[in-house]
């Protein structure tokens, strides 16, 4: 496979998961960008986001990463889930911040892969560390083609 097929790829599963991702979606995420084994996700912090703290409940924090993640171990057309994932916060994100998570496989061979991400806001502040492992199911993630269609 080319470096473009493979780049187009992963954008066709992508949009694919975005558009079935009702999770993602109502909470503002934005699919910013995708390539094999990375993905790239904004969100920005409304009112409803924050905690008693008043700054961004870590659970949003943590579903911006769990979706990166997602979007790129789904990069190859191959169904992938979580089997575990850790996060470390690092500092607020207040209201009004928007929020970037870069996601970047470390490893995928046979059926696990480690993927890192990292939640910055707009002023580049590291927000958060997050580190998931996946696990290869069966099936793709693009829906196949039957010769009837």
């Amino acid at each position: 496979m080319t470096n473009h097929q493979a780049m187009n790829l992963a954008s066709q599963c992508a949009q694919s998961l975005f558009e079935r991702d009702q999770a993602s979606q109502a909470m503002g995420m934005r699919l910013l960008s995708v390539a094999p084994g990375a993905a790239r996700l904004g969100m920005s912090v409304g009112a409803h986001m924050l905690q008693g703290h008043g700054t961004c409940h870590g659970g949003y924090l943590f579903a911006l990463a769990d979706s990166a993640f997602a979007f790129a171990c789904n990069s190859y057309n191959e169904a992938t889930v979580a089997i575990g994932c850790s996060i470390d916060y690092i500092a607020p994100a207040r209201l009004g911040d928007t929020l970037t998570a870069d996601c970047i496989e470390q490893s995928r061979s046979g059926r696990t892969g480690n993927y890192d991400v990292r939640i910055e806001n707009q002023q580049g502040q590291l927000i958060a560390l997050f580190h998931g492992k996946s696990y290869k199911v069966r099936g793709p993630v693009l829906a196949q083609e039957t010769p009837n269609e």
